[in-house]
């Protein structure tokens, strides 16, 4: 079990750090290309090596889907999560828009009371109005002025990205994971390859390397991140997740020697403080019911 732990506690680590070196790309391919273009080349570039995957373990089986529309809303979801996203690293430091980005689980948590009927304790709901006000005191980094447009985008993001993993725990009951990924992908390719038509740039010889990095570490990423799932409890492997804002950092810095601002610092410990105390709370409220027998 404590074998288990570890390898899933380590894939976790490496799925985050494949995620982040995915983004870094992502952020080069903003500054040169429309962010509708760049968040079809994040979809399109993944699909050639999930069906190589898939041919090589022959398990195109798994690919049907039990609720076609269920794929499809979720992957016109996470259209606009990756553009929101891509349009924030646009306009913000990688470590900027992770910390806010970061309020997703927190939002994860009050979208299952009402879409999934989870309860949540009081605890928990002060633990997520917290995080969401240290989302805001980051919308602001300058502490004057209006909400960065960048900063909307990444909590845009985030709650999208939100409403896709409640689906997911929803498609999850019949669909395998690769029917999920597959057609993600497949939807966020059609959908914004036909938006990205208009303001199409011609992709420049050097940034292909870009392109295969990112279909590679985002391929990658999402086999161990499934595989972390896998071996560990979701409590275990998620407060694993936060390290996402340290390679930010360590990243803004090695490639565009940024550093994130003394605001933007304190939100994300508010947002992160947070979130691994309502992930504490989940975990012990799910091990207090596995107990009694309720689960």
């Amino acid at each position: 079990m404590l074998e288990n732990k570890g390898r899933g506690i380590a894939a976790m680590l490496a799925a985050v750090f494949c995620f982040a070196l995915m983004d870094t790309c992502l952020k080069q391919l903003a500054a040169v290309y429309p962010t509708m273009q760049v968040t079809f080349l994040r979809g399109a570039s993944g699909l050639p090596l999930l069906l190589a995957i898939t041919a090589i373990r022959r398990e195109w089986h798994d690919l049907v889907p039990a609720r076609l529309w269920l794929h499809v809303v979720r992957g016109l979801l996470t259209v606009v999560t990756l553009y929101a996203f891509v349009y924030a690293v646009r306009m913000l430091s990688l470590a900027d828009a992770y910390s806010i980005f970061l309020a997703a689980p927190l939002i994860v948590t009050a979208l299952s009371v009402p879409m999934l009927r989870e309860r949540v304790d009081w605890r928990r709901w002060i633990a997520i109005t917290v995080g969401l006000i240290g989302a805001l005191i980051m919308l602001k980094p300058s502490g004057v002025g209006l909400i960065t447009l960048g900063g909307m985008a990444a909590l845009i993001s985030a709650f999208t990205y939100a409403l896709g993993v409640i689906l997911i725990r929803v498609a999850s009951r019949t669909d395998t994971a690769s029917a999920t990924v597959f057609w993600t992908l497949l939807v966020i390719s059609v959908t914004a390859g036909a938006f990205s038509v208009r303001d199409w740039i011609d992709l420049q010889p050097q940034h292909w390397s870009l392109i295969v990095a990112m279909a590679i570490t985002g391929t990658l990423g999402q086999i161990l991140l499934t595989d972390a799932f896998r071996r560990c409890a979701a409590g275990v492997v998620t407060p694993f997740e936060y390290t996402a804002l340290l390679w930010g950092v360590a990243l803004d810095w090695f490639v565009w020697q940024v550093l994130p601002q003394q605001r933007m610092l304190s939100g994300a410990i508010i947002v992160v403080g947070s979130g691994l105390y309502v992930i504490y709370r989940e975990h012990r409220h799910g091990a207090r019911d596995r107990t009694s027998g309720i689960a």
